[in-house]
């Protein structure tokens, strides 16, 4: 696991009080809604940050996804989300479920190469838009056109470059099985900046049935908030949470 964090201007020796923080990763970018700003740290994102979100399947984390690439462009921000899960018609069929009225930039790409260049093509339009970027899922993407190898950990690592190398922020779908685990799930896990991850309640009888994201990891804020989310036909509702304030 190499991640390309190096910077050459910075030279050995320099006392880190003396390093000037760019501008940009004091910036902060709500999306809206409450109980996803809140799990990453009540500000809302960090430019630069990478994400990784797991679930239990049938949790909902597609649906969750789209509620937030829909509330970023409310927000005035520049969202794409890329699926190899759905076709674009599913998608568009859910979004008209949920009764999403503001949309985001559809993607169906599987090469990241391919992905990225579309993601610089945004940037270079749009240089005043923070741009956020939501894969679904990691599983799906590939090196190339051919590819057939398993280059999760590889892709990822061009997604954490891609992030820090631009300032913008990418949410990626990570698959797990019934148990939550996922392969190479530890490596991947320290390879990004925050970790959240949803599931179903089953053990307390006042919250059975709900949908619980927990926020795992967050570097640019507090970790350990869990939201209990009510999911109807119209998407999340938050029911309570845990955590301090």
């Amino acid at each position: 696991m190499k991640l390309n964090l190096k910077n050459e201007q910075i030279e050995f020796g320099t006392n880190i009080l003396n390093l000037e923080i760019p501008s940009k990763l004091k910036e902060r970018y709500p999306c809206g809604i409450k109980f996803i700003d809140d799990a990453y740290g009540g500000e809302g994102f960090t430019p630069s940050t990478i994400s990784l979100f797991t679930g239990e399947p049938g949790a909902g984390k597609t649906t969750l996804m789209l509620m937030l690439a829909n509330a970023l462009t409310e927000s005035g921000h520049l969202c794409v989300f890329n699926t190899a899960e759905e076709s674009l018609h599913q998608v568009r069929l859910t979004c008209e479920r949920l009764g999403l009225s503001h949309g985001f930039i559809a993607g169906q790409d599987t090469n990241i190469n391919t992905i990225l260049s579309n993601c610089d093509n945004l940037r270079e339009k749009n240089p005043y838009m923070q741009l956020f970027l939501i894969i679904d899922s990691l599983q799906t993407l590939q090196l190339s056109d051919n590819d057939t190898a398993n280059s999760t950990i590889k892709i990822l690592q061009m997604l954490t470059d891609y992030a820090k190398s631009h300032y913008i922020n990418i949410i990626v779908i990570g698959q797990v099985n019934k148990s939550g685990s996922m392969a190479g799930s530890q490596k991947l896990k320290h390879m990004v900046d925050a970790m959240l991850h949803l599931s179903i309640e089953d053990k307390d009888k006042d919250f059975m049935g709900c949908r619980v994201l927990q926020t795992i990891k967050n570097r640019f804020g507090g970790s350990g908030w869990t939201f209990f989310l009510d999911l109807k036909r119209r998407g999340f509702r938050e029911v309570a949470r845990i955590g301090v304030e």
